[in-house]
């Protein structure tokens, strides 16, 4: 019987698939052909079937789709550090914005997003939704390399480096979507900043356009007790009942943090059918409040996870991220059986491309889909021994143990090496501000 030409074979000790939910498959191979998942099924079987160029043995790994994080201001890597241990407003106005006011341009976005990406590809990442000046800069840097990216148009009220008024972000963020709308690895959403940056005229101009492009719209949401109690203070209403009344909330809303909700505003955001992303280590450090994550996913809210920026997390750790999500849950709600180990996987995989409207191309290992994949080794001192992979992966794995990643099918990341990225320029470049940044402190 002859065998089947593919491109790349991965055997595997284990594979968690995400899609059926909870399945890890033992001694399994997955096929790629032209970049997608050709095939899923036993090695042995694999091995007699098909015949590709590149084999890689994966014996004490756990494979995975590539972590999807789905809230993030990649060039913001540059400011990690900047300015730790302050509440979200103050670290905001009088050091963040201030800082981006005086150093954010072109060249800034580029060498903070290289960063980003490489710490990401190194922890297992291969899709990110990004919200930040400069969005061009940061496609044009994701493509280069060959990672996945959602990138947001950023609209403000005020004038910033990038955009003198809403109607200047708003058309540059058009001309940016029109300019990948058919490239297969970057994506856009709408990313009005919050409900106290951007008011009601550019959001009603958003919701329209969003309806006419079909394309999300990615927000801050509820990130702090004072940005409600202020919002009811100014308008008369929280911010939620604000844009439920412009429309903003609906099935393409991607409310980030929402740490401040009623059982009422759960049930009503349920109802509209948007998604939400969970960042609980960046609620944490800037004390911004918990997340109710438990209780969104009870009420069947599509439940996706993000790391936030690098300034106030202060890494880009989908893996650590999951750690913290599933054990925060629990405490939270007050139940060890909230967000168990392979519900959280799913959130960081398959969620979050629903969230960003790519869950017909990423986020699970099927066929058909993009080959992005991750493959974490399983089989050393520290996640030794293993009863369930996907909960030692999440209770015990950290990112160094990522040993490769691949992006439609691309090795970006080979036994620990960076493939498309130049890592020692990175960091030299990454030093280089670091010099311009603090000596002016």
């Amino acid at each position: 019987m002859p065998m089947t030409a593919a491109d790349s074979l991965l055997h595997c000790r284990w594979i968690a698939p995400v899609e059926p939910a909870g399945t890890v498959l033992s001694h399994h191979s997955l096929v790629v052909l032209e970049g997608r998942i050709l095939d899923i099924l036993p090695t042995d079987n694999a091995r007699e079937q098909y015949t590709a160029d590149v084999e890689h043995e994966l014996d004490g790994h756990l494979l995975i789709p590539g972590l999807i994080n789905a809230h993030t201001h990649a060039a913001m890597t540059l400011l990690r550090g900047l300015a730790d241990d302050l509440p979200l407003l103050e670290w905001l106005n009088e050091h963040i914005w201030p800082a981006e006011t005086r150093w954010v341009n072109e060249e800034f976005v580029y060498d903070g997003t290289q960063l980003a990406m490489a710490e990401m590809l190194r922890s297992g990442t291969t899709c990110f939704n990004d919200m930040y000046f400069f969005p061009d800069v940061t496609a044009r840097a994701a493509a280069a390399c060959g990672m996945r990216a959602c990138v947001g148009l950023i609209v403000l009220d005020f004038p910033t480096v990038w955009a003198a008024d809403a109607r200047e972000y708003i058309s540059k963020g058009i001309d940016i979507h029109d300019r990948y709308r058919s490239d297969p690895l970057i994506s856009t959403l709408f990313a009005p900043h919050a409900p106290y940056t951007v008011s009601d005229e550019p959001l009603q101009h958003i919701r329209m356009l969003a309806n006419e492009l079909d394309i999300g719209i990615h927000m801050h949401v509820h990130e702090t007790a004072d940005e409600v109690d202020k919002a009811v203070e100014t308008t008369g209403v929280r911010p939620l009942s604000r844009l439920q009344s412009l429309e903003m909330v609906a099935p393409d809303m991607v409310a980030v943090h929402m740490t401040q909700l009623t059982a009422e505003e759960i049930d009503d955001y349920a109802a509209a059918g948007g998604h939400v992303v969970y960042c609980p280590e960046s609620n944490m450090k800037l004390a911004s409040g918990f997340c109710p994550a438990a209780a969104l996913a009870a009420a069947g809210i599509n439940l996706a996870l993000g790391t936030d920026g690098a300034a106030s997390n202060n890494d880009l750790d989908m893996l650590g991220e999951m750690r913290s999500a599933a054990l925060l849950g629990k405490a939270v709600s007050g139940d060890a059986s909230a967000l168990p180990a392979h519900e959280v996987l799913q959130m960081a995989t398959l969620n979050g491309a629903r969230a960003l409207g790519l869950a017909d191309e990423t986020g699970s290992l099927v066929k058909g889909k993009w080959a992005d994949m991750t493959a974490i080794r399983l089989d050393t001192l520290e996640t030794l021994p293993i009863y369930e992979p996907v909960s030692q992966l999440i209770y015990a794995g950290g990112r160094e143990q990522v040993t490769d990643v691949w992006v439609a099918g691309q090795h970006l990341l080979k036994n620990r090496r960076l493939t498309t990225l130049d890592g020692e320029d990175i960091v030299a470049r990454a030093r280089n501000w670091q010099n311009t940044i603090g000596g002016q402190r």
